[in-house]
């Protein structure tokens, strides 16, 4: 799945597969050794720890589906698989756009498993 999306999302950087409860990475692939998978892995699943709190202290009866993070060089998405398991992905902003990261992602990650 992850070699799926190198290809076909363009400025692919680094993907996880990730245990929301521990933030371990149960799958890895990156194209930069300087782009931490892990330590991203694991701050990314207190992000998502705290934003279902957050759906919680509001009331929000719904699931959270996805996450995207803007940042001035690269786009990180989140997509929640399950109430225990998310794929974290990042790309180049300059190549990549968030309508295909979130399109790629979406339509693939039923691979799982």
């Amino acid at each position: 799945m992850f070699d799926l999306f190198a290809s076909e999302i363009p400025g692919f950087v680094a993907a996880s597969l990730v245990d929301l409860d521990s933030g371990m990475t149960l799958a890895v692939k990156s194209t930069r050794t300087d782009f931490d998978l892990a330590v991203a892995s694991a701050y990314n699943s207190e992000l998502v720890k705290q934003k279902l709190k957050i759906m919680k202290a509001l009331g929000l009866q719904t699931t959270l589906e996805d996450i995207i993070l803007t940042l001035g060089d690269q786009i990180h998405f989140i997509k929640i698989l399950s109430p225990t398991m998310f794929i974290y992905l990042a790309a180049e902003r300059s190549s990549a756009n968030i309508a295909i990261v979130r399109t790629v992602v979406t339509k693939n990650c039923h691979r799982v498993g």
